[in-house]
């Protein structure tokens, strides 16, 4: 029976959105697989790894005919990426997946569309929309603070609170935190979920750039995310959230403002001098100037000045230098305002012209 008939570039599009949570070792070989379902003119693709499920699809079949299976998500994904730029036809025979395009002909093992685990559907209590740049700026915004593979599993994720009138998302690994905001219409009902970090990172990926809107539906134990053809369904992390408005210093009395582009080429010519295990550089703040620093066990030093509008008292000061340059590479603005305390307390970075950031780092003994 043939499956689709369509140009390759129509195939490979929506496999490669589902494909990327696909593992490469697997309990179950069939999470190993994509399921391809076909209803009518419609085709969908569907990936699992039973905590996370993307579906998407477009109508690419002609007839009414129905027809599911699963086959290799990855060996599917590079052929298709190998075939030149043709129609390439899907077509089910003895339980194989044929896949023709001109004079190429390939032959996949396949498994029943029935093994395959959907992920059950929840009654979602929270249900609002942003636009597509937003809420994948608010990603953008945290995902670096996240945890990875902490025993603190409730840090290995982004927390979304949901208030009304805004949006905000929060992550932290115990050493920096990071916060973002953004406006939302709606009278959605308020709610605290924590995102799984692979969910957060596999979002950042898949969401464009535009106004799109994208809706959000949270259920307990489960976020449902859609925007345009493409349904992402993620099981939420259990567990409490550290009180992240206690970490935010409230009265940090040296401020100054820097430019971000300056400050990041300071500090990754400084890193060059750091150890892999001790990532540590010295900021000794004083009236007009910032001076960067950092040394090794070879007792080679490196040091960078950048010129400030500072007038306030002096402080000597570490930091890690990759939560540091973490941050700055995933601003856009062109200056960041510090706002420091003393050598043993946190700092805080926001953006001069909005309170809808903030960064919190905190300090190392140099």
């Amino acid at each position: 029976m043939q499956l689709v008939k369509a140009p390759r570039d129509a195939l490979l599009r929506p496999l490669q959105v589902v494909s990327g949570i696909v593992e490469r070792r697997h309990t179950l070989p069939v999470l190993a697989n994509v399921l391809l379902r076909r209803e009518g003119e419609r085709l969908s693709f569907t990936a699992t790894d039973l905590e996370i499920q993307i579906q998407t699809g477009a109508d690419l079949c002609s007839g009414k005919e129905t027809a599911a299976t699963t086959v290799a998500a990855r060996k599917l994904l590079d052929i298709l990426r190998a075939l030149p730029e043709e129609e390439v036809t899907l077509s089910l025979a003895n339980k194989k997946l044929a896949v023709q395009c001109g004079r190429s002909r390939f032959s996949l093992q396949t498994l029943a569309a029935e093994e395959f685990p959907v992920v059950a559907r929840s009654e979602f209590a929270v249900d609002f929309t942003l636009p597509a740049s937003s809420f994948k700026h608010l990603l953008s915004m945290v995902h670096f603070a996240m945890a990875a593979q902490d025993i603190r599993y409730y840090l290995n994720g982004m927390l979304l609170v949901c208030e009304a009138g805004r949006v905000r998302a929060v992550a932290t690994d115990g050493h920096r935190l990071a916060l973002c905001e953004a406006p939302r219409d709606g009278e959605a009902a308020a709610a605290e979920v924590i995102i799984p970090r692979k969910t957060v990172l596999e979002l950042a990926r898949l969401l464009p750039d535009g106004d799109e809107a994208v809706r959000i539906q949270i259920a307990t134990g489960q976020v449902r995310v859609s925007f345009g053809a493409v349904e992402f369904i993620s099981k939420l992390v259990e567990g409490k959230f550290p009180d992240y408005a206690k970490v935010v210093p409230a009265a940090n009395p040296k401020l100054f403002v820097i430019g971000r582009e300056a400050l990041m080429q300071a500090l990754s010519r400084v890193a060059i001098l750091t150890t892999d295990k001790f990532k540590g550089v010295r900021c000794v703040l004083a009236p007009g100037s910032l001076k960067i620093s950092s040394t090794n066990t070879d007792q080679e030093e490196a040091q960078e000045e950048i010129e400030i509008d500072y007038a306030g008292e002096g402080l000597d000061i570490g930091f890690n230098v990759t939560y540091l340059l973490d941050v700055l590479a995933n601003l856009r603005s062109e200056q960041l305002q510090f706002a420091l305390g003393d050598a043993l307390g946190s700092a805080l970075v926001t953006l001069p012209d909005s309170d809808r950031f903030k960064y919190v780092v905190m300090p190392m003994r140099i």
